[in-house]
C-alpha cells in the first residue's frame, strides 16, 4: 500500500511528474482559509486577513487565496508583480519589507497597493517623496518591534528590540515623531501599527504580551498627541508540527486571546476598537506540502551511521540548514513496512550542512526507492535556489484525489537563460 496524501497515490505521482517533486495539497489550503474565515472574519466585525505569501507564493496560489477572500502581504516587487498578474486586487495587498527600493515604491504606488509597513524614517522620507511626485496617498502603518522574546530560532525571533524590522515602544511615544509625521509627510495617511514577533511559534503567550504593549502605545498616543489609531495588524508566526513539534494549534488559540484583550481594552478606555488584520503564512500552507525524493547513493560512516542521499536537498529545502529544521520522512512505497534502524537523509549537494533529516527511522532502503519529507510547503518552494547549477523541481497542485502541473520543473536551458 502506497502512501497516500490528499487522496493521490504518491508514488504514481512520482511516475507521472518525476522527482524531487514539490506536491501542495489545495485541499488543505482551503480548509485552513475556512477556518480563518469561520472563527476570525466572520466572528470578529472590522477585520481582515492576509496571506503571507513570503511563505509560498506562485500565481496559482495566489489565485486560490483571492478566492478564498484573504488579501495578501508581499515583502517585494517581484511578489507585488506576481499577485497583479494571477489577479490579486492591488488594495488587498500590504507591502512590507525593511528597506524597500524607489523602483518598488513606485510600482505599489502605481499599482494602487492598500497599504505599506514602515520600518524606518528614512523609508518614510522616500516614500512621502515618491507618492508626491506621482501624484498619489500612501496609507501606511508603522512597524513597531514590542520587545518580546518568543522563544524561537534567532533567525526568525523579529520581535526583540535588537531587531532589523520596525521602530521601538519608546520612539513611537517620544514626542515629536508621530506628530512630525503627520505634520511634515502630506502624501502619506498613517493609519495605525503592526506588530510581528516571530515565526513558528506553538504558544500565544508571546502575541498576547505583544498586543498589551500595543495597546498601551495606541492609548498614550491617543491622549498626548491625539493620534486615533484606526487600523492595527497583529502579525502572524502561528506554527504547525513539524517533526517533534506538537500538533498545530488551531487559528483561534493566537486570535481569541488578543482579541478578548483588544475589546476590552478599548471599552475599558473608550477606544474605538480599529480595524483588526492578521497575516498568517505559514500556518496556511506548511502541512500542505510534501518533497518526494527518489535515494541514490547509500553507505555507512566510520562512525557507523548510514548516509542514505536524494536526488535533492539543500536547493530545494535549505531550511535544516539555516534554521537546523527537522522533518519527518516517510517511505511512500509501503509506510507499514517496519523499521530497520536510523538513516541520514542526504542532499546532493557539495555542502556538509545538505541534510534534510538526521537519523530518521526507516526500513531498509536501496537506490531508487522513494522518500517523501511532509510540512514542507512553506519556505521551501519560496526559498529554493539552484545551487550547484541543479534545476529546481516540478510542482503538483493536488484537489481531492486528482493533480496537476502547477509549476513547471526547471532545465538546464532556464538555467542559462539570462546568461549573455
Amino acid at each position: 500500500m502506497h502512501y497516500i496524501f490528499d487522496n493521490c497515490d504518491t508514488v504514481e505521482l512520482a511516475k507521472e511528474y518525476g522527482t524531487p517533486l514539490y506536491v501542495m495539497s489545495e485541499t488543505h489550503i482551503v480548509e485552513r482559509c475556512a477556518e480563518i474565515r469561520r472563527d476570525f472574519l466572520e466572528k470578529y466585525p472590522n477585520t481582515k486577513a492576509l496571506f503571507a505569501s513570503k511563505a509560498f507564493q506562485t500565481l496559482e496560489m495566489c489565485r486560490i487565496i483571492q478566492r478564498e477572500g484573504l488579501g495578501m502581504d508581499v515583502v517585494s516587487g517581484g511578489e507585488i508583480y506576481t499577485a497583479i498578474k494571477a489577479g490579486a486586487k492591488a488594495e488587498n495587498l500590504m507591502f512590507h519589507g525593511n528597506n524597500k527600493s524607489q523602483d518598488e515604491m513606485d510600482l505599489a504606488l502605481k499599482e494602487g497597493v492598500g497599504t505599506f509597513v514602515s520600518d524606518s524614517l528614512s523609508e518614510l522620507e522616500l516614500l512621502n517623496e515618491r507618492a508626491g511626485l506621482l501624484g498619489k496617498k500612501a496609507s501606511v502603518l508603522l512597524r513597531v518591534t514590542p520587545g518580546v522574546d518568543s522563544h524561537t530560532h534567532q533567525y526568525i525571533s523579529t520581535g526583540h528590540l535588537d531587531s532589523k524590522f520596525g521602530f521601538s515602544p519608546n520612539k513611537v511615544i517620544e514626542p515629536g515623531f508621530l506628530t512630525g509625521i503627520l505634520e511634515n509627510f502630506d502624501n502619506l495617511d498613517l493609519k495605525g501599527f503592526h506588530f510581528h514577533v516571530g515565526s513558528q511559534l506553538m504558544d500565544n503567550r508571546s502575541h498576547v504580551l505583544a498586543t498589551e504593549i500595543i495597546l498601551n502605545i495606541i492609548l498614550k498616543v491617543k491622549k498626548e498627541f491625539g493620534f486615533e489609531t484606526k487600523e492595527l495588524n497583529l502579525g502572524g508566526g502561528y506554527g504547525i508540527q513539524y517533526a517533534g513539534e506538537p500538533e498545530r494549534k488551531p487559528v483561534a488559540h493566537f486570535i481569541e486571546p488578543m482579541m478578548e484583550k483588544i475589546e476590552t481594552f478599548c471599552k475599558a478606555n473608550d477606544l474605538t476598537r480599529p480595524t483588526i488584520i492578521i497575516e498568517p503564512g505559514r500556518w496556511i500552507c506548511g502541512e500542505a506540502g510534501i518533497t518526494i525524493y527518489e535515494i541514490g547513493s547509500i553507505k555507512e560512516a566510520a562512525t557507523g551511521r548510514v548516509y542514505a542521499a536524494v536526488n535533492g536537498g539543500f536547493g530545494d529545502n535549505p531550511r535544516p540548514a539555516l534554521y537546523q529544521a527537522k522533518y519527518d520522512v516517510i517511505y511512500i512505497e509501503d509506510p507499514e513496512k517496519p523499521a530497520a534502524g536510523p538513516v541520514t537523509i542526504a542532499g546532493k549537494c557539495c555542502e556538509s550542512g545538505d541534510i534534510v533529516a538526521w537519523d530518521v527511522e526507516l526500513p531498509e532502503l536501496k537506490r531508487g526507492d522513494l522518500i517523501a519529507v511532509t510540512c514542507t510547503g512553506a519556505y521551501n518552494y519560496s526559498m529554493a535556489s539552484t545551487y550547484n547549477r541543479n534545476p529546481r523541481p516540478a510542482l503538483v497542485m493536488t484537489k481531492n484525489g486528482e493533480s496537476r502541473l502547477s509549476v513547471k520543473r526547471e532545465t538546464y536551458e532556464d538555467l542559462l537563460k539570462l546568461e549573455i
